[in-house]
């Protein structure tokens, strides 16, 4: 673990930074609950507000639950270090995420992950299929990204970008996951709302049966509904009651 304590490390930074890393730490804490993780080897990102072009990223080597507040590390966009760590961080994991955040000045948050389901719906030629209500949410606003090998170089960055566009959800074709949002709050519900898509998904297609699909009129309604009636997927709405969970089972991802 660290050498610096964590009051050390929140009396270096802004409150407002402190306070994306506290959220940041829980939405590692999240994924790890949630099954989302992958040992050590996807990565959450977050932008810290200001000129600088700063983000916030996990320690490479240590599990998500392991991750807290003041552990997480302080990059420029090519991930190298701006404030001392012991832990190491991983510039190969950093190319998908510095793509996305160069392009994307709107966002906050990258969330990318392995899962299961998700790497299974990646892999189907048809992707995802109109056949839940969560599907709708998903497919209002998803790109996708043919499979280039390991994202590692620079030079597939242009190509991620072009293909994601304005998409909240991208769908990276035989590899998993990844959303973004203008909070860590909005990108984790919006990956909840992705996995619960693929794992339905699965789930329906493993039934054998004949699915029935959503009526595209519905779909192309979708998008408009999300910003007029709830803001988005409700991120702000469901984030407090996951941070109390959190906090009941092990409030040291604050520290």
């Amino acid at each position: 673990m660290s050498t610096t304590a964590p009051s050390d490390i929140q009396q270096l930074v802004s409150a407002e930074e402190w306070q994306l890393r506290v959220d940041l730490a829980a939405c590692y804490r999240l994924v790890a609950l949630y099954g989302w993780s992958d040992l050590v080897f996807t990565h959450i990102s977050a932008r810290i507000p200001g000129p600088e072009h700063h983000f916030l990223i996990n320690p490479y080597g240590l599990m998500f639950d392991e991750i807290t507040a003041s552990s997480l590390i302080k990059v420029d966009k090519d991930c190298n270090k701006v404030m001392h760590s012991p832990y190491p961080v991983n510039p190969a994991g950093f190319v998908i995420h510095s793509a996305v955040h160069e392009a994307r000045e709107d966002i906050q948050c990258v969330l990318h992950t392995h899962t299961r389901a998700g790497i299974a719906v990646s892999a189907q030629k048809n992707g995802v299929l109109p056949i839940s209500q969560q599907s709708t949410f998903v497919l209002a606003s998803l790109a996708y990204h043919d499979y280039e090998g390991v994202a590692f170089r620079e030079d597939e960055k242009p190509r991620l970008q072009a293909d994601m566009g304005e998409a909240n959800f991208l769908m990276l074709r035989n590899h998993g996951l990844l959303t973004v949002g203008k909070t860590v709050a909005d990108a984790f519900l919006a990956m909840y709302m992705f996995e619960s898509t693929c794992q339905i998904q699965i789930s329906a297609q493993a039934g054998g049966g004949e699915l029935t699909q959503v009526d595209p009129r519905i779909v192309d309604g979708v998008g408009h509904a999300m910003k007029v009636q709830t803001g988005g997927l409700g991120g702000a709405f469901a984030w407090p009651s996951l941070i109390r969970r959190l906090d009941r089972l092990d409030p040291s991802y604050k520290h």
